[in-house]
């Protein structure tokens, strides 16, 4: 049963045509709430395409929800996926600065229940949607995001898969990863100076531990924030825009989606 009656949708004025001129991705804002937290989600469909299909779910980077999340759920939506891009924050708190980032990302690393309880406000609000097939789920994450998705799917979350785009993979109690129930996709710049090698080979022994079905691709030359040309183009620095493993990154995603979207509608 869906509960989007629920929901306080309030629609954006304009339309993102696609290309075809045929169909329109629509997008709305979306108000939901943790407990008594107001959050401001953003969602986006093609409203061409008649009835349920996947979801998935988008986790900002550290600056919060802005329009680079946007972007991608939108992308997403082109896709052919219902997509939601939940508010960790909360609404109306959107970082101005590197210092304000790092103060609200720091808050929900420094409490992995919180940012769990969070991460499933936004997935319930994906899953109850009339668009979305709650059987096919899936969430993505950007730094700060890829690091949430997959504390969501430590949680134990009803999903079939996590894709973490240059997250951080590190986690209080690695005993966690026995409760996850889906894939779990990891695409990692092999030069992260923030997510160092003793990290990955943390996660890696963490997953093999639990006998999770996971994968980590590692891209040549790619630091952190590789995904997005915000980052610059100052590898140097630490963080830099890298467009092959971009372009790479976003089409392993689309193939692990293909493989587990096909599994669990299969069931």
């Amino acid at each position: 049963m869906k509960f989007s009656s629920l929901l306080l949708l309030a629609p954006l004025a304009s339309l993102l045509w696609s290309s075809n001129a045929l169909a329109a991705i629509r997008t709305e804002v979306v108000e939901y709430r943790d407990g008594d937290v107001v959050l401001e989600g953003y969602l986006a469909y093609d409203d061409a395409i008649e009835g349920e299909r996947p979801g998935v779910m988008v986790v900002h980077e550290w600056m919060g929800l802005d329009d680079y999340a946007k972007q991608r759920t939108e992308q997403l939506a082109e896709l052919g996926y219902v997509a939601f891009a939940a508010d960790i924050y909360g609404q109306g708190i959107r970082p101005s600065n590197r210092e304000e980032a790092a103060a609200q990302a720091g808050m929900y690393r420094a409490d992995r229940q919180l940012l769990r309880d969070r991460a499933t406000a936004g997935l319930q609000v994906l899953q109850s949607h009339a668009l979305s097939d709650d059987n096919q789920i899936a969430a993505i994450g950007y730094c700060f995001g890829g690091g949430t998705v997959l504390e969501l799917a430590r949680s134990g979350a009803d999903i079939a898969g996590v894709v973490s785009f240059h997250g951080n993979l590190d986690t209080p109690d690695p005993g966690d990863a026995q409760n996850i129930l889906g894939q779990v996709l990891v695409l990692h710049g092999a030069v992260d100076p923030l997510v160092p090698a003793e990290q990955v080979s943390a996660f890696q022994a963490e997953m093999t531990q639990a006998e999770v079905d996971w994968q980590l691709v590692s891209y040549g030359g790619a630091v952190h924030g590789f995904t997005n040309p915000g980052a610059g183009n100052d590898p140097t620095s630490g963080v830099a825009y890298h467009p092959d493993a971009d372009r790479r990154s976003w089409e392993d995603m689309k193939q692990f989606f293909a493989e587990i979207f096909a599994e669990s509608g299969a069931e």
